[in-house]
């Protein structure tokens, strides 16, 4: 049985005198306005601003809530949306006290504690819209029970990084997403929340300038713009005309062009190293037929009049629209979507969608293109069936050939298991050795190095010159070689091939020594080397050398013009070739195969594979790079060189004459210290590419350059990105690789971080 609305303003001055506060004027005028609601025979919805109301206002607003029931309420919204005093604890119990009837909460401008969100984040609400904004927002996990919500606002939370797998596992219902101004970059997780949403028809990560909410921009409804709206969208706003050479540099994107229109750029840098988020102005499907006229404001000089795209404004995007075809990438993986980024996505959207999603993008490792369950993948080893999704007329023939390849079922199965970890499993490897420093001191990785032959050891070098061999697997150290003499980094590490214990170290000030690992003895908990290392002649400037298949030579390179090639047995300096370069060699190669043929990459943009039979006066061959080049490899089985240059250019050429074979196209960040270094995984099927001004790690098919993820490193306990300083794939284990990583907070802590992409972490 219901009471009259007059029965709960009595119920509100009687709680207001019991708590000793005067009523709340304008909460008294809300309840008399809600009852002239019935009086029209209106929905009868209750209005609680908190914008009107003080601390001491809450506790009798929450008693009469409480009974909410027994008024003839059909929804109440909860609105902020200016800074109040009101406390935090008071506004969750007042959601709770209205939570079965809640329709609309929004909550722009609370800075709300970290506990308050995780309350409201696991507790869930039953509201249908939901509108949030908060600066402590970093990782959203809304497990809760939010079921009736079919709208979520989350733009400008600014320190937003990324949405857990299952943080909208509870939301059947939710149809729209906005989450424009945060700093969501990764598109691979981000899929991987969005696709548990499975009423989601609208999506924006920025928004067009003239629309408030998520749906289709009204100047592009059904495909085209009517001269009328467009003209209207274009006398809302004062441009600056747009000449041809403008159009002429980028007939998509016109950036700049529209000053004191936006504001700047918003308040966060993306983690991976962007520095200036612009607002960008596209042009899409406006049609403008012949003889209109184009706005007065406006000056668009183009070939073709007849055909003019639709103006679409961008503003106040996340980092992931700067990804190269994100909105391709979405619209191919989302197939209920029919908005992003209040551009409405048609038949046409969705099919070039697809296309330069096969040529740019791998869905799953191995061209497998549906995922499966580890068990199934079994069973099929088993039985020696072939892969279950392929059609009818084909499954017969590929299950015939997949059996010729012993790869086919442990590829299934890395496939299987990639496609279900949406993060990967982080840990740390240099830890497990700091007790061996005195005090807190810890250990400062500078290099390392996987052990050829046995799948459990790698050996790291530190900034203070120690050597360091680490059972990985176990977290225990095999060896711990401490430092001789004057502190230096350790910056090249290389092991034998022939006698894969002997691990030969170079530090920056030039020393170069061989150690056997073997040759230990134990001292309390730690193994101290207790032979003498051979020492060979100082190389100056050092930044790295290589041994060569055969186990009798070495090379060295540095911060010169010059490669060094010293005898292993006895222990001589063979040669010394200048001038290979015009700058720097950071990075000399031999190859796995054979013993005389090594690559060089520099500064100086080029890369040179030269061969030790011939006098190496001039190299079989120059290939050259657009940016100075941070590093070069041979593939395994010596067929191709992988060219890391500054700021992700990363290139496959044939080693036989250094023709290009992929380019991987890794967008770049405009920074000339971003160092890149790239090397092979499983094989020669994929590469990982990862820069020291980014904390991102990319993957990609070695053979077609398509992408397979991309994975953002952050340590969650400090809340820190993860810079990739270096990084080296596991040549054991499929999709395991280690990363030599630096933090941004502490600035001097550095560690070598395992990560395993078939497992969650």
């Amino acid at each position: 049985m219901s009471f009259d609305i007059s029965s709960m303003v009595a119920r509100y001055l009687n709680s207001c005198k019991l708590h000793e506060v005067l009523p709340n004027a304008a909460l008294l005028s809300e309840l008399y306005e809600f009852s002239m609601q019935k009086k029209v025979q209106q929905r009868r919805t209750l209005l609680v601003s908190l914008d009107e109301l003080e601390d001491v206002d809450m506790s009798p607003l929450v008693d009469v809530l409480l009974k909410i029931q027994l008024f003839d309420v059909d929804a109440v919204d909860v609105l902020c949306t200016s800074p109040l005093a009101v406390k935090q604890e008071s506004v969750v119990s007042l959601v709770r006290a209205v939570n079965s009837s809640l329709r609309t909460v929004d909550l722009q401008d609370m800075l709300f504690k970290k506990e308050i969100l995780w309350d409201l984040f696991q507790g869930g609400l039953n509201c249908q819209s939901l509108k949030l904004r908060s600066t402590e927002i970093q990782k959203l996990n809304m497990v809760g029970s939010f079921m009736q919500l079919h709208t979520l606002n989350l733009d400008f939370c600014s320190s937003l990084t990324s949405l857990e797998r299952d943080c909208f596992a509870c939301m059947p219902k939710l149809m729209r997403l906005s989450i424009c101004g945060t700093r969501i970059a990764d598109m691979w997780t981000t899929r991987a929340a969005l696709s548990r949403l499975p009423s989601l028809t609208e999506l924006r990560f920025q928004n067009c300038i003239c629309c408030k909410d998520t749906g289709p921009c009204l100047a592009s409804s059904n495909g085209a713009a009517s001269p009328a709206s467009v003209g209207k969208l274009f006398s809302t706003y004062e441009f600056k005309r747009i000449n041809q050479d403008s159009l002429n540099d980028s007939p998509y994107k016109v950036s700049n062009h529209f000053e004191g229109i936006l504001s700047s750029d918003p308040s966060f840098v993306a983690k991976s190293g962007r520095a200036d988020l612009q607002h960008e102005v596209f042009f899409g499907d406006l049609h403008v037929q012949e003889g209109d006229d184009c706005p007065e404001d406006i000056n668009l000089k183009l070939r073709d009049r007849s055909v003019v795209s639709k103006m679409y404004l961008s503003s106040h995007p996340s980092p992931i629209c700067y990804e190269k075809h994100y909105k391709e990438y979405m619209i191919a993986l989302l197939p209920h979507l029919r908005v992003l980024d209040n551009c409405p996505i048609r038949k046409l959207d969705r099919e070039m969608a697809n296309t330069v999603f096969s040529q740019y993008y791998e869905f799953l490792p191995y061209k497998r293109r549906q995922k499966e369950n580890v068990a199934s993948v079994l069973h099929m080893r088993e039985t020696g069936r072939g892969n279950v999704y392929h059609n009818q007329f084909s499954r017969i023939k590929e299950a015939v050939s997949c059996r010729k390849s012993p790869h086919f079922y442990s590829r299934s199965l890395c496939a299987a298991k990639l496609g279900s970890s949406a993060s990967p499993s982080l840990h740390t490897v240099s830890n497990i050795s700091n007790h061996i420093k005195e005090g807190s001191e810890s250990l400062r990785p500078r290099q390392f190095e996987y052990h050829p032959t046995n799948p459990s050891l790698m050996a790291f070098g530190t900034l203070d010159g120690e050597v360091v061999v680490v059972n990985h697997d176990a977290g225990n150290i095999f060896s711990y070689i401490p430092l001789f003499g004057v502190t230096n980094s350790i910056l090249g590490l290389c092991w034998l091939n022939k006698n894969p214990f002997k691990l030969l170290a170079g530090s920056d000030s030039g020393s170069l020594r061989l150690y056997d690992i073997n040759d230990t003895s134990p001292k309390g908990e730690t193994s101290y080397s207790s032979s003498s290392p051979v020492v060979f002649e100082k190389f100056e400037q050092l930044t790295s050398l290589h041994v060569n298949s055969t186990d009798d030579q070495f090379l060295t390179s540095g911060y010169s013009k010059k490669v060094a090639i010293y005898d292993i047995c006895s222990g001589k300096h063979l040669h010394l070739f200048g001038d290979m370069h015009q700058q720097p060699i950071n990075v000399a190669k031999f190859a796995h195969h054979s013993p005389n043929l090594l690559v060089t990459s520099s500064f100086d943009r080029d890369v040179k594979l030269w061969d030790l039979r011939q006098t190496p006066s001039r190299p079989c061959y120059t290939a050259s790079s657009s940016r100075g080049n941070v590093m070069v490899c041979f593939s395994p089985d010596d067929l191709y060189l992988l060219v890391s240059a500054v700021d992700n250019e990363v290139k496959q050429l044939l080693s036989v004459d250094g023709r290009l074979q992929t380019d991987f196209g890794i967008a770049s960040t405009g920074s000339a210290h971003n160092y890149t270094r790239s090397y092979y995984m499983n094989g020669r099927d994929y590469v990982i590419s990862g820069s020291s001004d980014e904390s991102i790690v990319r993957i990609c098919c070695a053979q077609t350059g398509r992408r397979l993820r991309d994975y953002y490193l952050e340590d969650r306990a400090l809340e820190s990105p993860i810079l990739v300083q270096s990084l080296r794939s596991d040549p054991f284990r499929h999709f395991h690789m280690a990363v030599l990583a630096s933090y941004v907070r502490p600035s001097s802590r550095r560690d070598i971080i395992k990560v395993n992409l078939l497992e969650s972490g």
